[in-house]
């Protein structure tokens, strides 16, 4: 199937010659690599091939796990017992904190040593990470604004960049495999890694995960900044029934095939060369066993040739969390004939000696192993490793120069959303004297959160001392004598909260940051979307105090705020910006940066009223209503834009044909800004209940004071379908609206 691509003009021209060369590249690469793997395979003993789809953490070759106090030291030994005795393909991970770049040079070098020097055949190993915001596990590298904060920015072009400079910063550590992009989608707001995601809708994920793939991957994972990519986790995971991490998901094949399959069937067709499994269960199924999803639609539908790896340990969770095997050895078997390649184990031999003895067997057929190990020594000669699997001393100079730098702050400012300014309180001058205070306005964890330097992002200490908190960065904007600051409270606990009050006598606004302490994962889960009541009830004291309030939110997810929100002057959603995400803040709060983020998920005002923007019909019908308290796509700016002549080239559209459309945007205020143009589509009747809107296109621009800009997209067949009755996608002729801004207009297609 092919799952629709609404294309703008302009990104038109960006994928297809992608596609092309792409096609080309591999054409020319298919045959000699298919010839040397066939080759490698003919020369592997089982136990070999067995090792090579073992994929083990490095606390298990680890002599010193490695802290703040403590220097990483990797165990010789170990090392060769698992590349040598157990033939290991991978080894994956950090052991709890960051490497400096020369660390990781020593560990991978020592690693590819053994692996190519004392071993028979001498097959690299495929070092993987999760460098999902940056190198995020590499000392002093460039840290990226989270993935939820990528899709608030609207940009294909700094999305692309991020992939680009993330690879070459792994790829300068010798690291050829980064577990990212994520296209789960993110919805279900409660979810811990909703921010890991590009937010809720289908089609953006598509367009963010395309990009960063062609940025990251591109058409030679093998050169110098590119790498092979891992979609995760695949499939359904952003969406369990309860909100808490790693539980069912139920999901209908329909809704399966709308909603959530359609990013993983873009990322394999921008080339990705891995795919990452749900650690969850969807509709009773555990992911890591449904054959129907990894083998029948992943590997024979949609033609993937790359290889499938478990997530952490969840192998072993078939049998002893989910028990849908009766052992361990039955686990195995199970998911390994459902379709996964490679077992993240990660910390022993188990699957090694489990997969040998139902080889031997018979349990597991040779082809499945063969099949397996062909995929996964595939993406091995395409990232260059058996050519040269050392790191490129030569690269480490240009980690985090200040190129890289000057594109992480514009990420920064683009992602943060402005959703109220009342009587244009924003932007600040800087001549003011202001109160800072709330838990996360000294903490530069509150601004990136899991994924940094540590799992769970949450050791403070680890932080670089030279990137600046929301504090830091207000104090070095407008002078630390024009600055005062009070904690007030901790993330669930009143500290002094009554010494800020006193503290705002004396000041002309108040900035209250408040949010969620860093978290990743299962140790994110939460009970209620309400933001805590002891940061509630620090809002609520200052804004009797009658002072100019402006709220700051860095947060990992939509926390519901509804209790202060009508209170707060101004309200700006920082989410999870980022290493420059102080200095971001501090210039939009002080009007050197202009801002341009659009929510990617739309914003609940009460914790169990969660409805999508593309809700169905029903569920804004009668007594039920669509009352967020943002919508998608919503963000202020300090300029305006006034959006006319929405026309398209013909009122009915046939069989095949595509509906061109254009708008005039222009900026009718008094600073140059910029501006994200989007377009929904309604299918105002179908034989299934049809989305409220649903994105198809979307276009940034940068316009001048009075300067206007024609966009223009092309809305093809695909944008109009969807999943019918018998679960297949179709195309009905009907009645059809394109909305942009305000402005809404219809056509036909017989």
């Amino acid at each position: 199937m092919n799952y629709f691509f609404s294309l703008t003009t302009a990104l038109l021209f960006f994928i297809l010659p992608f596609s092309h060369n792409q096609k080309r590249s591999e054409n020319s690469k298919e045959n000699l690599i298919d010839k040397k793997v066939k080759a490698l395979i003919y020369k592997m003993t089982l136990e070999e091939k067995v090792g090579q789809m073992t994929q083990v953490s490095l606390q298990v070759v680890t002599k010193k796990r490695g802290t703040n106090s403590q220097r990483f030291e990797p165990d010789y030994d170990k090392l060769k017992e698992a590349i040598v005795k157990y033939h290991v393909g991978s080894i994956l991970n950090v052991y709890d904190i960051a490497l400096s770049s020369g660390q990781w040079d020593s560990l991978i070098t020592e690693i590819q040593d053994i692996a190519t020097k004392e071993t028979r055949l001498k097959i690299p190993v495929l070092y993987g990470i999760d460098a999902i915001h940056g190198a995020n596990y590499t000392k002093d590298a460039t840290i990226f604004p989270q993935p939820i904060n990528i899709a608030a920015t609207w940009n294909r072009d700094l999305v692309n960049k991020e992939g680009e400079i993330t690879s070459f910063e792994v790829k300068a550590c010798g690291i050829p495999w980064n577990f990212y992009p994520v296209l789960n989608m993110g919805r279900n707001p409660l979810w811990s890694r909703l921010w890991e995601t590009y937010g809720e809708d289908t089609y953006m994920a598509q367009q963010m995960g395309i990009s960063y793939i062609e940025g990251a991957q591109g058409n030679d994972p093998s050169a110098k900044n590119k790498l092979a990519v891992c979609l995760k986790h695949y499939v359904g995971y952003g969406f369990p029934l309860n909100g808490k991490d790693r539980t069912p998901a139920w999901i209908p094949e329909r809704m399966m095939k709308e909603y959530f399959l359609p990013p993983f069937e873009a990322g394999i067709k921008a080339g990705a060369l891995t795919v990452m499994v749900n650690s969850s269960e969807v509709n009773g199924i555990p992911a890591h066993s449904d054959y129907h999803l990894l083998t029948e639609v992943l590997k024979k539908e949609y033609g993937f040739k790359g290889f499938v790896v478990s997530d952490w340990a969840d192998i072993k969770n078939l049998y002893e969390r989910d028990r849908v095997a009766s052992s361990e050895k039955e686990a195995v078997k199970m998911a390994v004939m459902a379709g996964v390649d490679m077992s993240m184990v990660p910390l022993d031999y188990s699957f090694y000696n489990l997969l040998l003895q139902l080889a031997k067997e018979g349990s597991v057929p040779m082809s499945r192993i063969d099949d397996a190990v062909s995929r996964i020594l595939r993406v091995k000669f395409l990232t260059g490793i058996f050519d040269n699997p050392y790191p490129d001393t030569t690269m480490k100079s240009m980690v985090a120069d200040s190129e890289s730098t000057k594109i992480n702050l514009q990420a920064a400012r683009e992602s943060l959303v402005l959703v109220k300014n009342q009587n244009n309180l924003l932007p600040l001058k800087k001549n003011i004297k202001v109160l800072v205070t709330g838990p996360a306005a000294n903490m530069l964890s509150c601004l990136n959160s899991g994924w940094t330097i540590t799992w769970q992002g949450d050791d403070e200490a680890a932080y670089p001392k030279n990137k600046n908190t929301v504090l830091e960065a207000i104090e070095q904007k407008i002078g630390k004598r024009n600055v005062s600051y009070v904690e007030g409270s901790s993330f669930d606990t009143d500290i002094n909260s009554d010494s800020a009050v006193n503290a705002a006598k004396n000041v002309d606004a108040i900035i209250i940051v408040l949010g969620e302490k860093a978290y990743c994962e299962t140790p994110g889960n939460i009970d209620d979307l309400t933001l805590d009541e002891a940061q509630l009830s620090l809002a609520s004291k200052l804004i009797k105090t009658g002072k100019p309030i402006i709220l700051v939110m860095l947060e990992g997810r939509p926390r519901v705020i509804s209790k202060i929100e009508s209170e707060a002057g101004a309200i700006l959603l920082g989410f999870l910006p980022g290493m420059e995400g102080g200095n971001a803040i501090a210039d939009v709060l002080f009007g050197d940066t202009n801002p341009s983020g659009k929510l990617p998920i739309t914003y609940p005002r009460y914790p169990n009223d969660i409805v999508h923007y593309d809700y169905k019909p029903m569920e804004n019908f009668g007594t039920n209503t669509f009352n967020p308290q943002w919508n998608i796509g919503y963000g202020l700016s300090y300029t305006t834009f006034a959006y006319s002549n929405l026309t398209f080239d013909k009122s009915r559209i046939n069989k095949n044909d595509s509906l061109n459309v254009s708008v005039t945007v222009k900026n009718t205020g008094n600073l140059p800004g910029k501006e994200v143009v989007q377009l929904y589509i309604s299918d105002l009747y179908g034989s299934v209940s049809r989305p409220n809107k649903q994105l198809k296109g979307f276009e940034k621009i940068y316009l001048n004071p009075e300067e206007s800009k024609i966009v223009k997209f092309v809305i093809t067949q695909n944008d109009l379908s969807f999943i019918g009755r018998n679960n297949k996608r179709i195309v009905e002729p009907g009645e059809f609206k394109v909305t942009i801004d305000k402005l809404s207009r219809g056509f036909t297609l017989n």
